[in-house]
């Protein structure tokens, strides 16, 4: 049987383009090269495609962060009858794809960018789509869809254009707004992941320095309320051949103490939590917040995969109240990351996983109209 040409896509213009290569690191090792016929493709900060040099380490060694440099350059085809890559040295040597795995986090990669430059090329891919990735990384719109969907969502306030906001006024928030929030705060953009650009506010008076941190990295910022309770993940995953979305045992990150929240510092450079996969829950709770991560999903229109966090807690009036904090249509695929760990940890390992996200890829393809219902379910 012939090898299925996997091309994985990593690095890009994002802040996060190191953690997308340490993504991108696991999933080339995962592959079997046995079944697929596999070709990194790195994206520079300038947005730069290249066939990377062959010495590129896709790790963080001794804190330092990977990243794409150079190598062969390469752009993708435009046209759907003839879709892959263009060697760009010369030769003109085309590089056919069965499908593509984007491994890219964050701003032109996680946000539809590069998902709608796939479909105008006709190649498959790994992930949601250009609305439901558009919408999920844009947490004013995440949380409105989920709000309609009927699911919590923390107190907030979105600030557009939020340097300017800051400049007119620089408090950027009435008392009535800051009475209703409360402190602490977390001033985030409104577009980003990998906690990069967020700040954690304890006394108004650091508020503009915090929306002006979060501004240099997105126009719009988001302020949110903190919400206590303890932190909860679950992952999603589209069924066989694109079926329904199926729920993995949920995991729970517990900070060490003197570390405040869970930053880009704690998630991939210091030794500041604890993960317990599977989060001590009982079955009520955990049937509870699987329940909750599909109708996200559903919400959010996601397909292939997506992982959705929460705050499970006590409410204003005590009783136990689960809070979505944010949809990951591309969440992390580092040896830490916590959606493969979810999965492994519900019976589907690494590499069976990458397995699954090619396979729902392909599938959604042969897929057609009437096969896809509305509510998720598969005719």
């Amino acid at each position: 049987m012939q090898r299925l040409r996997v091309a994985v896509v990593f690095g890009g213009r994002s802040a996060e383009h190191p953690i997308s290569c340490v993504s991108a690191g696991a999933v080339l090792a995962a592959l079997d090269r046995d079944r697929y016929d596999v070709v990194p493709v790195g994206i520079t900060r300038a947005g730069a495609w290249v066939l990377p040099d062959p010495g590129l380490r896709l790790a963080i060694v001794d804190g330092a962060l990977p990243e794409v440099t150079g190598g062969t350059a390469v752009t993708l085809v435009g046209d759907p009858a003839g879709p892959g890559l263009l060697r760009l040295d010369g030769g003109g040597e085309r590089i056919g794809l069965d499908v593509v795995f984007p491994a890219l986090h964050g701003t032109h990669g996680e946000d539809g960018t590069v998902q709608g430059l796939l479909e105008m090329s006709g190649i498959p891919y790994v992930g949601s789509g250009v609305f439901a990735s558009a919408a999920s990384m844009d947490k004013e719109f995440t949380k409105k869809l989920l709000t309609a969907a009927g699911l919590p969502q923390g107190d907030h306030v979105v600030l557009r254009d939020a340097a300017g906001a800051l400049t007119a006024d620089p408090g950027a928030l009435d008392a009535a707004a800051r009475q209703r929030l409360g402190l602490p705060v977390f001033v985030k953009p409104a577009r980003a992941g990998s906690s990069i650009g967020i700040t954690r506010v304890t006394d108004w008076a650091q508020f503009p320095e915090a929306v002006a941190t979060a501004a240099a990295v997105d126009a719009k910022v988001v302020v949110e309320a903190a919400v206590p309770g303890r932190e909860i993940e679950c992952g999603v995953l589209a069924g066989p051949g694109g079926g329904p979305p199926e729920a993995s045992l949920p995991a729970e990150i517990r900070l060490h103490p003197g570390t405040d929240w869970y930053d880009f510092a704690a998630k991939y450079l210091d030794d500041a939590a604890d993960f317990d996969v599977p989060a001590d829950l009982t079955a009520e709770q955990t049937r509870a917040v699987q329940e909750a991560a599909r109708r996200a999903y559903l919400a959010l229109d996601c397909r292939g995969l997506a992982r959705v966090d929460f705050f499970l807690g006590a409410g204003p009036d005590g009783a136990e109240r689960l809070v979505v904090n944010e949809v990951n249509t591309m969440p992390g695929f580092t040896p830490i990351s916590m959606y493969p760990r979810m999965w492994a940890a519900s019976g589907v390992d690494f590499a069976a996983l990458v397995d699954r996200l090619v396979e729902v890829a392909l599938a959604g393809v042969r897929a057609t109209g009437p096969a896809a219902a509305l509510d998720g379910t598969w005719a």
